[in-house]
């Protein structure tokens, strides 16, 4: 089936986007090819040129190994594996910095890093400087050191946890398939109907994946499936496309979408505030005076060192927190985010200016000490 059996759909507006693309549009037999990628590095451009930020989440550094050694296996075990994505990641950032005048930036990630909240934190702040130097990161699972009980798999989830991770507007995932259909289009064609649109994934949608099509990728449409949920839960859509049709690449970069919309539960800022507010918080409290209770609330401020007052109990920086006000009519419950220091930490920088924290510390994760985006309203 061509891309024209999918419907034309107008994408909404966008300004930040993870762009997944697998490993069956980058790799050959003998390596990494720019057939394919070229198309998707004149959709990023584009959207650079536009004033948006692209995050590109790529597969291929295992396929670029096997293209080092001139080798057909993908691999026997897994130290094997794990050096041929060695010998391959540098192969994979050089393939795609050679498309843009910018700098590309690589960024591995394991489960590890995306489990423990510091390190997640960490990940987050790293991300997004990047995008500040106006950089392009390129992310990939750290195969090198990942282990096969602790890896995430398969880079569509990873895409997907990418994009809530930088509070990504849109999900973008180049497949070599034009979308989603009602079977495999593979294997059972007069049963494979194109579903240009799909509002909530329910089981009947998930008892339609199949398998991976490529024996070069990990992922199929299962995993895609799940990485469409994954987003939609955080709020932000999915798109999925054939990345190896110009045509249908080239119309992206004008916002029209050949393939399958995954829409999302809510919109992104209503689905991060809601686990905001339900999250699970850790003993302590954050205390702050008047002044920082009324700019959070009313004019959705970030909670600065200067209106802090101090801080209990013995939480650690990426702890979800509650923010409370003390007073004669006793303590009040004014919010609660996500820190950025630990108790120890908070209680040092209390009523100081944020220029300051550096002195003091020794070192600095950012101004705030619970950044807006962080952060809700109780």
């Amino acid at each position: 089936m061509s891309h024209a059996a999918f419907a034309e759909q107008t994408l909404p507006q966008w300004k930040r986007a993870v762009l997944k693309v697998g490993s069956s549009l980058l790799a050959e037999a003998d390596g990494l090819s720019p057939k394919h990628a070229l198309g998707l590095a004149q959709f990023v451009a584009a959207s650079l040129g536009a004033g948006r930020e692209v995050v590109i989440v790529s597969s291929g550094a295992v396929a670029a190994g096997r293209g080092v050694l001139h080798r057909s296996s993908s691999g026997h075990n897994l130290a094997e594996k794990q050096a041929l994505a060695a010998l391959g990641q540098a192969q994979l950032i050089a393939l795609w910095q050679r498309f843009f005048e910018r700098p590309v930036a690589q960024v591995l990630l394991t489960h590890d890093d995306l489990r423990n909240r510091r390190r997640y934190l960490n990940a987050r702040a790293t991300l997004g400087e990047l995008l500040q130097l106006g950089a392009i990161p390129v992310v990939n699972e750290n195969d090198t050191v990942s282990v096969d009980e602790l890896k995430l798999g398969d880079n569509d989830n990873l895409a997907a946890i990418v994009a809530a991770l930088v509070d990504a507007d849109a999900l973008f995932i180049a497949s070599d398939i034009d979308g989603f259909y009602t079977a495999n289009p593979r294997t059972s064609a007069e049963n494979a109907h194109p579903i240009d649109e799909v509002e909530a994934l329910t089981p009947e949608f998930f008892a339609m994946a199949g398998g991976s099509g490529s024996s070069i990728g990990t992922g199929g449409m299962r995993t895609k499936l799940e990485a469409a949920a994954k987003a939609g839960a955080a709020g932000i859509e999915t798109y999925l496309f054939n990345g190896t049709h110009a045509a249908t690449v080239q119309q992206l970069a004008r916002g029209k979408l050949h393939g399958t919309r995954f829409r999302a539960a809510q919109n992104r800022m209503a689905a991060r505030k809601y686990w905001l507010r339900n999250a699970p918080v850790e003993a302590g409290l954050i205390l702050v005076d008047a002044g920082a209770a009324q700019a959070m609330r009313d004019k959705g401020a970030s909670l600065l060192p200067g209106g802090v007052s101090g801080a209990e109990g013995d939480f650690r920086r990426g702890d979800m927190i509650e923010v409370a006000l003390r007073g004669d009519a006793g303590t009040q419950l004014v919010a609660r985010g996500i820190c950025q220091y630990s108790a120890a930490d908070v209680r040092r920088i209390a009523k100081k200016h944020s220029r300051d924290i550096d002195a003091i510390l020794g070192y600095n994760y950012g101004e705030n000490v619970i950044h807006r985006d962080d952060l809700v309203i109780l």
